[in-house]
């Protein structure tokens, strides 16, 4: 989706029905005509929307970040085409992590883990949902049910509406690491005594032999080795979808199916979401940043740790759950993986 592709974006939606939708790749149209006849505020002349304004700047002078931008959507794509063959239709259901924002014409597709929390304290202050500092919003605030309108609650016209005018946002992490992050945070916290009691006990009732009564009683204690072997265990998702911390993201937000305009990275957060709030003339914002021990080598030696005494077996069946991730978003197998 290179300078090629940008003036003759069509439908991202290519048919909708009542039941199913099909969502294709393919480019949209971006005219001022077609702008304005879509009718919402920010489409009528006062400002141009994110998507014009990042064809403006794929068709401008050279850009250092808007060609970063360029060229993973130009990966995603090629990626898309050498990896992926039969895919399912998508129903209104499968849009329900892809996010709303139509004042500033956003839709923004979050995948846990990868500070989905600060954009959804940012979705609410763009909004107006929420006043002040996006940081000073609770936690339980942001992901309260509701809060955000989600695109599986739109009509399928209303779906496809959104899909061709508005600027599509995706945030991705190295698998791994993401996947390090979501053990520690909900398996080996305190604070997650909920998450530990639904996930907890039922992967050490399923995987530990002769387990201690409060392990069972409360599912506290489980081991790295448990928790991956528990994602291994084809009961696994026979029973009931992946948890969204651990769900991979193409699961999450079907990038081979719908149309990213930005593919931001965990791994250089700062500088695309401040180019993300630029197209949508929020420059002025301050995306929240993360923890320090959440970015970087700190991230990178928790997922080397955890992932040591992991056999070389079962890492690469994991690296084969999460494969696709991996080509899709370009990160390489991580070194300290045994694979061959």
């Amino acid at each position: 989706m290179g300078r090629r592709c940008w003036p003759r974006r069509a439908l991202a939606a290519a048919c909708l029905g009542a039941a199913l939708l099909l969502l294709g790749a393919a480019p949209r149209a971006l005219s001022p005509a077609f702008e304005n006849s879509l009718g919402s505020g920010w489409l009528g002349g006062k400002r141009r929307s994110p998507l014009q304004m990042l064809y403006d700047l794929d068709q401008g002078p050279p850009s250092a970040l808007a060609e970063v931008h360029r060229q993973r959507r130009d990966l995603l794509r090629r990626a898309c085409s050498r990896h992926t063959r039969r895919q399912r239709l998508l129903g209104p259901e499968d849009l329900r992590h892809v996010l709303v924002d139509d004042a500033h014409g956003l839709l923004y597709c979050y995948v846990p883990k990868v500070a989905c929390t600060n954009w959804k304290r940012v979705l609410l202050a763009l909004s107006g949902r929420a006043r002040g500092d996006p940081l000073a919003i609770p936690a339980h605030e942001a992901h309260a049910p509701g809060r955000l309108p989600s695109l599986a609650d739109f009509s399928p016209a209303e779906i496809n509406r959104r899909l061709r005018a508005y600027l599509a946002v995706l945030f991705v992490r190295e698998p791994f690491e993401r996947l390090a992050s979501a053990y520690r945070n909900k398996f080996a916290r305190p604070y997650s005594a909920a998450f530990q009691q639904r996930y907890g006990t039922r992967i050490v009732r399923r995987l530990r032999p002769r387990a201690h009564p409060d392990a069972l009683a409360r599912g506290h204690d489980v081991r790295f080795a448990e928790f991956l072997a528990y994602l291994l265990d084809p009961r696994t998702r026979r029973e009931e979808p992946f948890n969204e911390h651990w769900e991979r993201a193409h699961a999450l937000c079907h990038p081979c199916r719908l149309r990213y305009d930005v593919v931001g990275k965990f791994e250089t957060l700062a500088e695309d979401a401040a180019f993300v709030l630029g197209l949508v003339g929020a420059s002025g914002l301050r995306f929240p940043a993360p923890p320090p021990r959440a970015k970087g080598a700190a991230a990178r030696d928790l997922a080397e740790r955890l992932f040591r005494d992991i056999s070389p077996f079962y890492q690469r069946r994991l690296f084969d759950l999460y494969r696709m991730d991996f080509l899709l978003f370009n990160y390489s197998a991580p070194s300290y993986l045994r694979l061959h």
